[in-house]
């Protein structure tokens, strides 16, 4: 009875991998196609429709060709991206999914600008030099594809800039609404706060609308401050952290300190000591904390990212705890908290 059992769990094995080989073989054309709906403005135009559209409308609306569109909407429906709604007695229409939901370019959960950065032809490159990154200590996959390194890039091509801060911004969106909604005590007796690689504000002017006695201060680069809008309320400030931070009673990191090594984020986190208050400051980070919570729905987003890093950084990574605790206590900072939010990251309250 042991040998049938060991040998139907192995027949299982080899039929399953028999199915998923196949995602690997095909894997980038979800991606394409999503990419395809968003460019195509399709969630677009059902929403601004109000209900389910028939593919007569959807063509006439989006003026494309009938049957190559239906095919690209039989893969989504078969996805559960979009789905199939009766419009009459005798035919069907295109209705919005929540995951469809959030491919709207301008929704409140949309990911659209994401998607658009990370399947655009500069950030997939690096990808096909990532073998090489294993096998070298040396630069990136993204220098050799593009000759500099990808914030040298951002800052010599400003439609590329504006991309990344516009996908930074919709995962903003998402984790600043969860930390709002699961930690707001964070933000308690903070008077100032320095978003540090702000981006375009989006999360400091959420933080600054929900917590009004704050000041906010914009940190960036020179070339991505001069372009974010401006929010009452919200100072903007160009610099490099690397050199220094303005002075708060906090400093806000969101997706800022994965992008580097540990000896950077130690020296950029002794600058954000130099510029807390040394009784009462704190650093706030919202990053993802990896092998910290097995039951996570998320926790692969965190491992995914951590190959980004890898794709798209010179010494970038995603942090263990562990990790975290060593660069925060080389850097100075003597005590920590570590808490989940309805996110991929997680919030760590660092003091002096």
């Amino acid at each position: 009875m042991g040998d049938i059992k060991v040998r139907g769990k192995k027949e299982d094995e080899d039929e399953k991998a028999e199915v998923d080989i196949w995602n690997y073989v095909f894997g980038y054309v979800k991606i394409a196609v999503v990419k395809c709906a968003i460019e195509l403005g399709i969630a677009d135009a059902i929403d601004k429709h109000g209900s389910p559209m028939t593919l007569s409308q959807l063509t006439t609306t989006l003026k494309c060709e009938p049957p190559r569109l239906y095919r690209i909407m039989r893969f989504l429906v078969h996805y559960q991206i979009f789905k199939e709604e009766p419009v009459t007695q005798d035919s069907f229409g295109f209705a919005l999914t929540p995951l469809s939901r959030r491919l709207i370019r301008h929704g409140e959960r949309s990911m659209a600008a994401f998607i658009l950065l990370e399947s655009s032809p500069v950030m997939l490159a690096p990808w096909h030099s990532l073998s090489a990154r294993v096998l070298d200590s040396g630069n990136s996959p993204f220098e050799p594809a593009h000759g500099k390194d990808v914030w040298s890039y951002a800052e010599e091509n400003p439609r590329h800039s504006k991309l990344i801060d516009e996908a930074m911004a919709c995962d903003d969106r998402v984790a600043v609404r969860a930390l709002i909604e699961g930690c707001p005590q964070v933000f308690d007796g903070i008077k100032s706060l320095v978003d540090v690689g702000g981006g375009n504000g989006t999360a400091l002017s959420m933080l600054v609308k929900e917590f009004p006695w704050m000041h906010g201060i914009n940190f960036d680069l020179p070339h991505v401050v001069a372009v974010a809008p401006k929010v009452d309320g919200i100072e903007y400030v160009g610099g490099d952290m690397f050199e220094c931070v303005p002075k708060a009673d906090a400093a806000f990191f969101l997706w800022v300190l994965h992008d580097w090594d540990d000896e950077e984020c130690i020296q950029i986190l002794k600058k954000c000591r130099e510029a807390i208050p040394q009784d009462k400051g704190k650093v706030i980070i919202v990053e993802a904390v990896l092998e910290e919570d097995k039951n996570d729905k998320l926790e692969f987003v965190g491992l995914m990212l951590d190959m980004v890093m890898m794709a798209h950084t010179k010494k970038g990574k995603e942090r263990t705890l562990k990790e975290w605790k060593y660069v925060l206590g080389e850097a100075g900072f003597t005590r920590i908290n570590v808490k989940p939010i309805h996110a991929v990251q997680f919030i760590i309250e660092a003091y002096i």
